[in-house]
């Protein structure tokens, strides 16, 4: 008999602070009392239940991930952290740059020296060190990001790519990368969040080589999507793809803006679905249990690049954003681990300790109908994963409302509060009922399932405009109610194996075919 996942939460799954909270809570709970208090990368819940040290991730890429995301949780959201978890994360970052070369390096083994640079992980040692400059106020991790950054400058043109020969000569070392893609352009992101802090002057500059590079070698005007300049790494692709939407807002470049756009309205389409699942890794010759397995990091760079695309103006892709936390992102949290096993553990091994404990929380690599893939042979969370699926929450917390000159904003319709705006959803309530607490012009977005002239008509002096609703004035402390209903309407996830039927309510999910897999987040659709 399958486990019917879904039925078990005890959490709200439409709430976006509580799904902070929760992730908060497993990052801050995944050290190695038996690695000097490094953080696990890799974790597996079924066959077997436990958390591993990675030779390629661990302290080179974990740290940027958590800390991004917890100093992040804490700014966005008011989370209460714990503050020898961060310093913990930290430490493993500063841990991970004290090698001959100041970028992120990794150990192979446990106890053993620094010796493996992947550029992949360059992400990460940024991702890293922002956050403890803008919400820590940390000089070292200024100097190394400073450090680092030179260092690329030095080592890296976009017209010849890595000194191969200089990495080995002077530092001993050779920068593994297989595409741009995948290796040293995943800094961008983290290049502009640097920027937005300190505004590095080199920051900029590489940022904007590693633009001009990308455009010319991946993301094409026509959109289009080229697996060998990518790589089959489709997490790369989308955070890449997220990254210079973020350049693009912050360079105010509506034509990079638009190659951004072309490219998530064709390309990402070749290897997503209208729900924001995401295949793992797009090779061609994928067997059968990974056809259906994907990953919540990718999710989250979907939601992260719409957010922006929304925010100038094309709102149709708000409603993405929406419908994507609510059917894919937000179900796809373990938060019922009463499934998983705690392992043998003669030897007393940290990474085989409470590891259901240890998990609830985390993201992992989901199919659309549940945690365990149709054919998959194991189940896994990897850690980094964590951080991914709860940084992109925290960018949609700060985008459910807005309050800026032109007034306020309600662009997801989520149960959300301010000290500007009090909103109740129509999926948690009878109405969508809004109540200001300042004054302001009021846009509420509106969904392309919504009638809206019928409710231009039940609101005096609003209108429709570019698919919000528009109050002009509205008293404070009184509620307004739009009421509407949520319509179903079904539709066909297509993916390389099999066809996925779903019945939507509205932007959220209420049944969908599962082929009898295990672990399931909503209804079997009959």
């Amino acid at each position: 008999m399958p486990y019917f996942y879904g039925q078990l939460k005890d959490v709200n799954t439409t709430d976006i602070a509580d799904a902070i909270q929760l992730g908060c809570q497993t990052m801050q709970s995944v050290f190695d009392a038996d690695d000097n208090d490094i953080p696990f990368f890799s974790s597996t819940v079924r066959p077997i239940a436990e958390l591993k040290f990675s030779g390629a991730h661990s302290e080179s890429h974990i740290p940027g991930r958590h800390l991004n995301a917890l100093l992040n949780a804490e700014n966005a959201v008011g989370i209460e952290l714990d503050e020898s978890a961060v310093r913990k994360h930290a430490n493993a970052a500063y841990f991970s740059f004290s090698g001959p070369l100041p970028v992120p390096l990794n150990r192979e083994k446990v106890d053993g020296p620094l010796v493996y640079f992947r550029t992949h992980n360059l992400r990460e040692g940024i991702h890293a060190l922002y956050p403890l400059v803008q919400y820590r106020k940390e000089s070292r991790a200024h100097d190394l990001a400073e450090q680092c950054i030179a260092a690329i400058l030095e080592l890296w043109s976009p017209e010849f790519g890595w000194d191969i020969s200089t990495c080995n000569t002077r530092y001993g070392m050779e920068p593994d990368e297989r595409t741009l893609v995948s290796g040293l352009a995943r800094i961008l992101g983290p290049l502009v969040k640097y920027y937005r802090v300190t505004e590095s002057h080199a920051a900029l500059n590489l940022a904007i080589q590693i633009k001009e590079r990308l455009l010319q070698d991946a993301y094409p005007e026509d959109g289009s999507y080229d697996l060998t300049a990518h790589g089959a790494h489709t997490h790369s692709t989308t955070c890449v793809m997220a990254s210079l939407a973020q350049l693009a807002e912050l360079t105010k470049d509506m034509a990079l803006l638009g190659r951004v756009r072309a490219f998530y309205d064709s390309g990402l389409r070749s290897f997503s679905d209208q729900l924001g699942w995401v295949i793992e890794n797009s090779s061609e010759d994928l067997e059968e249990g990974r056809l259906d397995r994907g990953e919540i990091n990718n999710t989250g760079d979907i939601v992260e690049t719409a957010l922006i695309l929304g925010q100038f103006g094309h709102t149709e892709y708000f409603e993405d954003a929406e419908r994507i936390l609510r059917s894919h992102l937000l179900p796809s949290q373990l938060r019922d681990t009463g499934f998983i096993e705690d392992p043998d553990n003669p030897d007393g091994l940290d990474g085989r300790t409470n590891v259901a404990q240890r998990h609830q929380g985390a993201f992992g690599f989901p199919a659309p109908y549940g945690h365990e893939p149709v054919e998959c042979d194991r189940v896994s969370f990897n850690m980094d994963i964590v951080g991914g699926g709860v940084a992109s929450l925290c960018e949609a917390y700060r985008n459910t409302t807005l309050h800026d000159a032109t007034g306020h904003h309600v662009n997801l319709l989520f149960d959300h509060e301010t000290d500007a705006i009090k909103v109740e959803s129509r999926y948690t309530h009878n109405a969508l009922t809004i109540t200001l607490k300042e004054p302001g012009p009021l846009w509420v977005r509106i969904p392309s399932w919504i009638d809206g002239e019928a409710l231009v008509a039940s609101v005096p002096g609003s209108r429709m405009t570019n698919g919000y609703l528009f109050v002009a004035s509205h008293p404070i402390e009184e509620k307004l109610e739009l009421a509407y209903d949520l319509p179903t309407l079904d539709l066909t996830l297509s993916h390389r194996s099999r066809d996925i039927r779903v019945r939507m309510r509205g932007d959220s999910v209420e049944a969908m075919d599962n082929f009898g897999a295990d672990l399931t987040f909503f209804p079997a659709l009959s």
